[in-house]
């Protein structure tokens, strides 16, 4: 039987890691992505049927046409990833107001919507997997990034208290809680001047997905999408207190403009 499997963000980075996964796991995969580059993705999954659509899911009459793209497919919904999702670097009193509420829109409100859709698809077929991407940053206060760790805390509790509700339908919902990894993530979100401009120390998006495929599978709640170091921050962020937290995380996100 054919199974399918929808996947925001599939682009590039975690998201087309993940789509890789699923691919190799037999599934059929609908990748959604805001670029020209969502086009390239059935070459790169050959293994699959893969259905590419573009949409940037910001905007509504988009992310409509992208969820009739996939119910036009007729089958089945056994596994759904919200993982699209930005970010965007600099101190709150310089940063742009309009970008900031598009991330808003693209990390909350377009995940919520596209959840909504796929609860009531999976309620009726009494079986799926939900994997929501959040991040480490919803475990900490996130200065220099401060719309970004919040967005991100959002999706978490929310993917929490979606996974109680959805028990009674057969439906689980995971967490992919990513620390810091080598994408274009930091580089699109305009954070070259900090830490978090360098890839060379961070996780293998690889690894993430796989870690975050593994978990969707075995029913996880969740699952820290890292290295050993990665799972110690997650662990360290629980025992430290949030000021401190704050002015750590500020250490590595603040701009310098020597860098």
């Amino acid at each position: 039987m054919t199974r399918t499997a929808l996947v925001t963000g599939a682009s590039s980075g975690i998201g087309f890691r993940i789509a890789q996964q699923l691919a190799h796991r037999g599934y059929d995969i609908v990748g959604v992505g805001a670029s020209e580059r969502i086009l390239e993705l059935p070459a790169k999954l050959p293994q699959a049927t893969v259905t590419p659509v573009r949409a940037d899911l910001t905007d509504r009459a988009q992310l409509d046409a992208a969820w009739e793209a996939f119910e036009k497919l007729g089958t089945s919904l056994d596994a759904a990833v919200l993982n699209a999702g930005k970010s965007l670097g600099g101190g709150f009193v310089d940063t742009d107001l309009d970008e900031e509420l598009h991330m808003l829109d693209l990390n909350v409100t377009s995940q919520v919507i596209l959840a909504k859709r796929v609860v009531r698809r999976m309620s009726q077929q009494k079986q799926g997997r939900i994997l929501i991407t959040t991040s480490l940053s919803a475990t900490t206060p996130t200065p220099y990034e401060s719309i970004y760790g919040p967005t991100r805390a959002f999706m978490y509790s929310f993917a929490q208290g979606l996974r109680e509700e959805m028990r009674e339908y057969g439906v689980s919902v995971t967490a992919l809680l990513p620390g810091a990894t080598a994408t274009e993530f930091h580089d699109t979100a305009g954070m070259q001047e900090t830490k978090f401009g360098d890839n060379s120390w961070k996780n293998d998006p690889e690894l993430v997905a796989k870690l975050g495929v593994d978990a969707l599978f075995a029913g996880r709640d969740h699952v820290v999408g890292g290295d050993r170091n990665t799972r110690w921050a997650a662990l360290r962020n629980k025992l430290t207190p949030e000021r401190i937290k704050a002015r750590d995380f500020a250490r590595d996100s603040k701009p310098d403009a020597s860098k």
